[in-house]
C-alpha cells in the first residue's frame, strides 16, 4: 500500500505546485498567501508518503484529497484534478491493501512449505 500511496502523493505534490503558479495570475490573491497554502500542502503531502502506514495516515490523506478538490474554488480545474487524484487515492488504498494482504499469504505459504534445516 505504501509504494501506491507515494506515489499518488508525490503526483499531488507537483499538481499542487502547478496549481499555485496558476493561483498567482489571481488579481485578488496575494503572491505570499498562495505559495504559504500551496508550500504547506506539498510539504503536507510528502510528510504523508513517510506516516502512510502509521494511525491515521490514510485519513491524513483523505483529507489532503479533500482540500485538493475545495482548491477549485481558487483554481477551477482543480475540481476536475482533485476528483481524479481522489480517485487515484481510493484506488491506491484499496488495491494497495489487496496486494499487502496477498503478499502476507505468499509469505505464510512460503514458510510453511519450506522445509526445515534446523
Amino acid at each position: 500500500m505504501r509504494t501506491l500511496c507515494a506515489s499518488t502523493l508525490i503526483g499531488e505534490f507537483f499538481v499542487i505546485g502547478f496549481a499555485g503558479l496558476v493561483a498567482m495570475k489571481d488579481p485578488d490573491l496575494s503572491v505570499g498567501t498562495v505559495w504559504t497554502v500551496s508550500g504547506i500542502a506539498m510539504v503536507l503531502s510528502v510528510l504523508l508518503c513517510g506516516v502512510i502506514t502509521r494511525p491515521g495516515g490514510v485519513a491524513l490523506g483523505w483529507a489532503l484529497q479533500v482540500a485538493l478538490i475545495a482548491s477549485g474554488f481558487v483554481v477551477p480545474t482543480m475540481f476536475f484534478l482533485g476528483a481524479i487524484f481522489a480517485a487515484l487515492w481510493w484506488a491506491s488504498v484499496h488495491y494497495g491493501r489487496k496486494i499487502d494482504e496477498a503478499k502476507a499469504r505468499f509469505a505464510a505459504q512460503a514458510e510453511a512449505s519450506a522445509p526445515d534445516l534446523a
